[in-house]
């Protein structure tokens, strides 16, 4: 499911960000390899969401380097041109904590518009793959709901299904749990962890540690834009090397 078998589908290196005198990214190093589940954590405002943002071409670094699919997205402070940007976001699907749904449109509709529009499917053809994701996500009923009449954790399943449907190598999600009540999460959280078992690449930005714990191949840390440490989740959770890491979990987990 996740291409570029040759290297990792995505490799970030020497990202720095700042806005204004505030330095939000301070010369970040990640990798996702293929099939592989990687888990950002760390407190408010350690620069978790710029990083993913970064990622997709929604927000521009200022120096460093980004390689998605294969594709430089982002070099020595230059940015592909909208073309091509527009192209490679057709590989790489991204959920985010508002559910961005078309209000307007029913569920099998939202979840249609990308295949029909971008990727030119017949009709009928994108309408099946639509169904079988939305029988996926455990939505099938909901074929011809409106999202206002969702709820926040079915919203959320139907905007995973949707970025699904373009059939991305790799997929973004920043903290898509964090909007919703506290008895919706598990809905969610299921769904995430049956992508991970199905091989699905991702990269995800999640404050659910027990979640980090069971579905991550690697948790890396954040602190003030850096990457604190980073390892598989038994060591992260259970030995962690840096006091900053201690110390977060500590009141994470605690909490």
């Amino acid at each position: 499911m996740s291409g570029n078998a040759q290297g990792p589908v995505l490799a970030v290196s020497n990202l720095s960000k700042s806005y204004g005198p505030t330095r939000v990214l301070a010369d970040v190093d990640l990798s996702v390899q293929p099939s592989q589940v990687v888990v950002v954590i760390g407190p408010s405002g350690s620069g978790k969401t710029t990083l993913l943002r970064c990622c997709n071409g929604l927000e521009v670094a200022d120096r460093g380097r980004i390689e998605v699919c294969g594709t430089t997205l982002f070099s020595d402070g230059r940015l592909l041109r909208d073309s091509e940007l527009n192209a490679l976001r057709t590989r790489v699907g991204m959920v985010f904590q508002s559910f961005n749904l078309f209000p307007h449109l029913t569920v099998l509709q939202n979840v249609t518009i990308g295949p029909r529009r971008i990727r030119r499917k017949a009709p009928s053809e994108a309408v099946e793959q639509a169904r079988a994701l939305l029988h996926k996500v455990g939505l099938a009923d909901k074929a011809d709901a409106l999202p206002g009449t969702l709820s926040g954790g079915q919203k959320q399943r139907v905007a995973i299904a949707r970025a699904l449907a373009m059939e991305p190598q790799l997929m973004l999600f920043d903290e898509p749990t964090s909007a919703l009540d506290p008895e919706l999460v598990g809905e969610v959280l299921q769904v995430m962890k049956a992508l991970a078992r199905d091989g699905m690449t991702m990269l995800l930005v999640t404050h659910e540690m027990n979640f980090a714990r069971e579905v991550a191949d690697v948790v890396v840390v954040m602190d003030h834009g850096r990457t604190v440490e980073s390892g598989p989740p038994s060591t992260i959770f259970s030995a962690p090397s840096q006091a900053r890491t201690r110390a977060f979990l500590q009141a994470v987990i605690e909490r």
